[in-house]
């Protein structure tokens, strides 16, 4: 075969092999465990998949599907367990804005999504954390917190003194109830 027509053959089909790889990427192929998880998702565009999936091709981080709130039309919060953790990540469009390492919770301390109150007025917009049960009480004690800032599209750290927060936002299987 003459040359030139190896090099136009090689000029044509590389690039579609390429861009091939770099669209079958997803948000979770920079991420490796024992790396810093927020610094390799910040920014990346997530996929729109069936979870098994997703799952499946990330094996080796473990990755778990938690559970997802929609805040609005266009930020949701979605929950993944990676290399034995769980994190928070706070999607505008698909694409991450934020990354929380979410504490651990119990039955005990559930973890939430929903409304608080500070010193019993009622905290504008959405937050989530972990409570401290108390049985029989509506609103619980947060133990840690984070306001949903879907302006600047982050997760903002709350103080904990006098915050309590709705029963009625837990959302962990372990329940709390």
């Amino acid at each position: 075969m003459n040359t030139k027509v190896i090099l136009a053959i090689l000029v044509l089909v590389l690039p579609l092999v390429c861009i091939r790889s770099v669209c079958d990427a997803d948000g979770f192929d920079s991420v490796r465990c024992g790396s810093d998880v927020r610094k390799a998702l910040l920014g990346r565009k997530m996929p729109n998949e069936k979870i098994v999936v997703l799952e499946e091709r990330h094996k080796d981080l473990g990755l778990k599907d938690l559970g997802a709130s929609e805040i609005s039309d266009r930020l949701s919060v979605i929950s993944w367990r990676i290399c034995g953790e769980e994190y928070v990540l706070l999607e505008d469009q698909d694409v991450v804005r934020d990354v929380l390492k979410f504490p651990k919770h119990s039955k005990e301390s559930p973890g939430f999504i929903g409304s608080c109150q500070l010193n019993g007025r009622d905290v504008p917009g959405t937050a989530i954390g972990v409570l401290k049960n108390e049985n029989g009480a509506e609103i619980l004690p947060a133990v840690s917190a984070w306001k949903i800032d879907d302006k600047q599209m982050k997760f903002v750290e709350l103080k904990t003194e006098e915050l309590r927060c709705s029963r009625a936002g837990i959302i962990t299987a372990d329940g709390g109830l």
